[in-house]
C-alpha cells in the first residue's frame, strides 16, 4: 500500500503521520491499496468507483521539465457543489492587485513590532492580511507578503481551527512561515503538521484547511503570482548544500468520507474572497499521482555555506526557494534564511554589510536574535528595505563589532532563525500596515548614532603606502 497514513485507519495523532520524500518528484500515494488506475490516468471506470480529476499547476503546453499537475481520485469530484457568491462579511484587507488605489510606495526604512493575538475567535481565512506587494494576480506576474495572526507579503494570527470550511487561494501559490503554534494543515494529497523553524507550501489552488493544536498562532506568509518555487541552482557549490531534494516532505493520500451538510468552501479570487455550498468534505481523495503537491521543509536541515578566509559573502548564499522570471538570475520572490553558523572571517566585519539593493527585501524573525539587529526586531516582527533604500547593522551591533578588534575568534551564531523574502519588484504598502499599531516609529534612530570614524591623519604606515602606490607607478 504506497504511502498509507495511520490517519487512513482512524488514528487522529499528528504524530503518527507518515510522509514521502522529495522536491519535484513524481509521487504517488494511495489510502487503499488498488486504488490508483494502472496504465493509464482515467479509464472509463476507476477503481472502487472513484472520479479521476486532475489539477495543473502550469498551462499544458508548458516545457516537460516546468510541467506540473496531478491526478486526484476521488469519491465525489471537487466540481460538485453551488454556485460561488461573494462572502459576506468580506474581509477587506486581501490585496491581489497593487495599484494606487489600494496602496502606497514609502522608501523609509520600515519595521513592525509583533502582531497581537486577537481577542476575538479569528481562523487563518480572518487572521490573514496584506503587508505588501507588487504586480497582479490577473496578470500573472507578482507577489504579496501576508501576516497571519495570520502576510502578499502576508501576516497571519489566529487562535481558531477552521470549521466546517476548506480554503482555496486561486490567485498564487502560499509560502507559510509559522512563528508562533503548530499547524496541522489537511490537504487533498493528505495531512502535513508544520511547526515553527519549517515551512509549507501550498501551490496554487488546492483546497486545505489550517487547524491549531496548540492554540493562537502567528506567522508569516508570501503569495505569488504566476509561478512556483524552486530549488535555487548551485553553480561552482556543486552538487551538495543548501536545501537538499531529499530533506522535503510530501503528505500521503489519506481521506474521509462523510456527509457535511452545509459544508463551505472559501476561495480567494483576484484577492476576493467567495463562497460555495456543498455537502461533503473535499478532503476525500483516495489516491494521487503527480509533482504537483503541497510539500514542507525543515529549516534546521539547511546546510549553509560561507566565507572561510575574508568578506562577508552576498545574502543570496543561503536561498532555500526561488521563484525565477524570465531574466536569469533576477527572482519575482527569493526565501532566504539566515541560520546557525559559524563566522571565521579575519580582517573582516562580519555582521552583514550596508546597503542599498535593487531588489527589495521583507525580513522576519521566528525565534531568537539577527546578527545586524541588536535590539528592537523581535520575533514576530517584520521589516522592509524597499529597493535603493540604506539598511544595514544598527549602531550597538557596529560599535560591539569594531570594539572586538582584530583579535575576533571564530564563534558560532546560534538559537536564531531569521528569514527574507526578497524580490526583483517595488513594493506598494496597503495602509492598514503603514497605521497598524505595531508599526515602528522609532526604527530610524537604531543608525542615528552612527558616528564618523574618518581620520586621515591617524593613517598608518600600510595605508599611506597604498595611497601612494608602488615607485614609479602612475595613477
Amino acid at each position: 500500500m504506497d504511502g498509507q497514513s495511520s490517519e487512513s485507519n482512524g488514528s487522529d495523532l499528528l504524530e503518527d503521520l507518515r510522509y514521502q520524500f522529495g522536491f519535484g518528484n513524481h509521487f504517488s500515494s494511495e489510502a487503499i491499496a488498488g486504488a490508483l488506475p494502472r496504465g493509464q490516468n482515467n479509464p472509463l471506470v476507476c477503481p472502487f468507483g472513484l472520479y479521476a480529476e486532475q489539477i495543473s499547476g502550469t498551462p499544458f503546453t508548458a516545457p516537460r521539465k516546468q510541467n506540473q499537475f496531478s491526478w486526484l481520485y476521488r469519491i465525489k469530484p471537487s466540481v460538485t457543489h453551488e454556485p460561488f457568491k461573494p462572502r459576506v462579511p468580506s474581509h477587506g484587507k486581501l490585496v491581489s492587485e497593487f495599484s494606487q488605489s489600494n496602496s502606497s510606495t514609502n522608501p523609509t526604512q520600515l519595521r513592525w513590532k509583533p502582531v497581537e493575538i486577537p481577542d476575538s475567535p479569528t481562523d487563518f481565512i480572518d487572521g490573514l492580511y496584506t503587508v505588501c506587494g507588487a504586480g497582479s494576480s490577473f496578470l500573472r506576474h507578482g507577489y504579496a507578503i501576508h501576516i497571519k495572526v495570520l502576510l502578499d507579503a502576508f501576516r497571519y494570527t489566529a487562535n481558531k481551527s477552521m470549521d466546517n470550511c476548506a480554503f482555496c487561494n486561486a490567485d498564487g501559490d502560499f509560502l507559510i512561515v509559522p512563528q508562533k503554534g503548530r499547524l496541522s494543515i489537511t490537504t487533498e494529497c493528505g495531512k502535513l503538521l508544520v511547526s515553527p523553524g519549517e515551512i509549507v507550501v501550498l501551490p496554487q489552488g488546492f483546497r486545505f484547511v489550517v487547524n491549531l493544536p496548540d492554540g493562537p498562532s502567528r506567522g508569516y506568509v508570501a503569495e505569488i503570482f504566476g509561478a512556483h518555487f524552486q530549488l535555487p541552482d548551485l553553480g561552482p557549490i556543486g552538487a551538495n548544500g543548501l536545501a537538499s531534494p531529499r530533506d522535503f516532505i510530501v503528505p500521503v493520500a489519506w481521506y474521509e468520507e462523510c456527509s457535511c451538510p452545509g459544508y463551505t468552501i472559501v476561495q480567494k479570487f483576484g484577492g476576493q474572497l467567495f463562497t460555495a455550498k456543498q455537502d461533503f468534505s473535499p478532503f476525500n481523495v483516495v489516491a494521487w499521482h503527480g509533482n504537483y503537491v503541497p510539500y514542507k521543509y525543515d529549516l534546521s536541515k539547511f546546510c549553509p555555506v560561507n566565507t572561510v578566509l575574508k568578506d562577508h559573502a552576498d545574502p543570496s548564499i543561503n536561498t532555500v526557494l526561488t521563484a525565477p522570471t524570465d531574466k536569469p538570475g533576477v527572482a519575482l520572490l527569493d526565501f532566504v534564511i539566515f541560520p546557525p553558523r559559524w563566522l571565521v572571517a579575519e580582517h573582516t566585519f562580519r555582521p552583514p554589510y550596508y546597503h542599498r539593493n535593487c531588489m527589495s527585501e521583507f525580513m522576519g524573525l521566528i525565534f531568537g536574535e539577527y546578527e545586524a539587529k541588536a535590539d528592537g526586531f523581535l520575533p514576530g516582527g517584520a521589516s522592509l528595505h524597499s529597493c535603493m533604500t540604506p539598511h544595514g547593522p544598527d549602531t550597538k551591533t557596529f560599535e560591539a563589532t569594531i570594539a572586538r578588534g582584530e583579535d575576533a575568534k571564530p564563534f558560532r551564531i546560534t538559537n536564531t532563525m531569521a528569514f527574507m523574502f526578497e524580490s526583483c519588484l517595488m513594493p506598494r504598502i496597503c495602509p492598514w500596515a503603514m497605521e497598524s499599531p505595531s508599526i515602528d516609529h522609532d526604527y530610524y534612530q537604531c543608525w542615528v548614532g552612527l558616528r564618523s570614524h574618518f581620520s586621515p591623519d591617524k593613517a598608518d604606515d600600510e595605508s599611506r603606502k597604498l595611497q601612494s602606490g608602488p615607485k614609479g607607478a602612475a595613477f
